[in-house]
């Protein structure tokens, strides 16, 4: 079957289909990014306020969310994901899929330019998801690409992906949060890791001006980026701030255009600042508790469910961001209606005290321990979630001690599967798959970074990713979330709304469920 974007092109069909489906194309090309306003002008330069920094820009390597918030700024996969979870080819043009779902066959857009200067061609992104799925190259997004067993360049063109196993979901995993399509054999000098901080080399609508760390970063117009028209801003700046307080200062002074709040309390102090708008939208992330169990605590699964159960997500939803998202069972807000196990179906879920102490008894801990829990910093919801749940944990003789670190150190830990017990905030592409798969199936197919190790629940993940039909892949999560709850390798506790504040010359911005700053590309700035 051949597949332009979500429909199916007839071959050999009349010239009126053939119109159609090329009207259709260029209206779904026109949607890449979000929607385009026509009355959009050009020029200008947009400065966003972060509150965090990513630890570098290496597409490849570089796990952290605050790093693929940037990054999708210039680097491109074969696809786009749009705001609704659809797979959107973009450097994609169409595909066809082998009736034994074994083979893929992409056809690549002509005329893309690297930052380089190079065109684009398949042996570029043959090397790109060769590089990436080749776990010896350290990837944390290998994983994702475990059923591709080859990948051929028959012309400059065409891309095949030859699977072990079926992978319906392969599109949507052929998008950009880790890797994206670079020049053939970029990775074969040095330092090439080290000179991603400095040049960029993607296709992306963005190039790499500038990255002071704890100071700034600067993205400039690619001038000869293959969608006519975009972006529409010369530059786009992310001035790092230190906390909220010092961000909220810098949207009343007009020192930044936008920003991103972690705290709604932070941001509310806005909504009476002339020519300032608060702007609140779904998201898929979750903010959650990781019990890594390599920690000699932690590696007893009596242990991980008694603080499960002495912990009020409501509460700590409350205190940190003062209520603004959802309490969450096992699955991102998002997503629970069409794939999530209903909460009260979940184990562990409820606050149940004196059951907590009993396992604690039966782990070996009848007066129970002390235990480190690990923020990181620039993550301003996590201070008070943490004393709400050191308060809460003392309740079952749990005493806590809070360590903040950097966001390095924090990837450092979870790239080495040493992540102990710490808060996380990660986003999620809308499947369950995508969600799941790479965090908590046993190496070597997954990275299961919590070092869980779970025959069944692998077993699971991988009949999910094989399986197409909607009702069985849903028994399917049902059942491993099910595991998940059970087992306590993590604590997912609530989804927090997205909370951006915009000053009223910046126009078309839409924010991206998943925080990532997909919109700027189609984001322009009034007189």
């Amino acid at each position: 079957m051949t597949h332009m974007f979500r429909g199916w092109v007839a071959r050999g069909a009349g010239i009126a289909l053939a119109a159609l489906l090329a009207s259709g194309a260029a209206a779904q090309d026109a949607m890449i990014y979000g929607k385009s306003d026509p009355a959009a002008k050009s020029g200008g330069r947009l400065t966003v306020g972060s509150l965090t920094e990513p630890p570098a820009l290496d597409p490849y390597h570089q796990a952290a969310d605050a790093r693929i918030r940037v990054t999708v700024l210039a680097y491109q996969g074969l696809f786009f994901e749009d705001a609704s979870g659809q797979a959107v080819p973009l450097l994609a043009e169409s595909y066809t899929m082998s009736a034994d779902g074994l083979s893929y066959t992409f056809k690549l857009r002509r005329g893309v330019k690297f930052h380089t200067g190079q065109t684009m061609t398949s042996a570029d992104v043959k090397y790109s998801y060769d590089y990436l799925r080749d776990s010896k190259n350290g990837s944390p997004g290998a994983g994702d690409l475990s059923t591709v067993d080859s990948i051929e360049a028959p012309d400059d063109s065409t891309v095949v992906f030859k699977l072990s196993r079926r992978n319906g979901l392969l599109p949507i995993t052929l998008t950009h949060r880790y890797g994206g399509v670079i020049p053939k054999d970029y990775f074969a000098t040095p330092d090439a890791r080290t000179k991603l901080n400095e040049v960029s080399v993607g296709t992306g609508p963005f190039k790499l001006k500038q990255f002071r760390q704890n100071s700034v970063l600067v993205f400039e117009k690619f001038k000869d980026y293959w969608q006519a028209g975009l972006p529409h801003v010369d530059e786009v700046t992310f001035a790092f701030m230190p906390n909220s307080a010092a961000m909220v200062v810098a949207a009343q002074n007009r020192r930044i255009d936008l920003g991103i709040f972690t705290r709604p309390q932070d941001a509310e102090q806005l909504t009476r600042v002339p020519g300032v708008r608060l702007v609140r939208t779904p998201s898929m992330n979750q903010r959650s508790i990781d019990l890594g169990s390599e920690h000699p605590l932690l590696k007893d699964a009596r242990v991980r469910q008694a603080i499960a159960l002495g912990i009020d997500k409501d509460a700590v939803m409350k205190a940190s961001i003062a209520g603004y998202g959802q309490v969450i069972g096992t699955m991102v807000a998002g997503m629970q209606e069409r794939w999530g196990l209903p909460i009260a179906e979940a184990p562990n879920q409820k606050v149940d005290l004196d059951r907590a102490r009993r396992l604690l008894a039966e782990a070996g801990h009848p007066n129970g321990f002390e235990i480190e829990l690990t923020t990181i910093i620039g993550y301003d919801w996590m201070d008070a979630a943490a004393v709400t749940i050191a308060d809460q944990l003392q309740r079952i003789g749990i005493k806590v001690n809070i360590r903040k670190i950097e966001l390095g150190v924090w990837v450092r830990n979870f790239q080495n599967r040493q992540m102990g017990f710490t808060f996380n905030d990660w986003p999620s592409s809308p499947d369950p798959s995508l969600l799941y798969y790479r965090h908590f199936r046993a190496q070597p197919l997954g990275a299961d970074f919590r070092n869980w190790n779970n025959t069944k629940a692998s077993e699971l993940l991988d009949r999910g990713r094989e399986e197409s039909d909607y009702g069985v892949r849903r028994g399917i999560y049902n059942e491993f979330q099910k595991i998940l709850a059970d087992d306590v390798p993590t604590i997912m506790m609530f989804s927090a709304d997205l909370l951006t504040v915009e000053r009223d010359r910046v126009r078309n911005h839409q924010q991206h469920p998943t925080g990532w700053y997909f919109s700027l590309i189609k984001t322009w700035l009034a007189d």
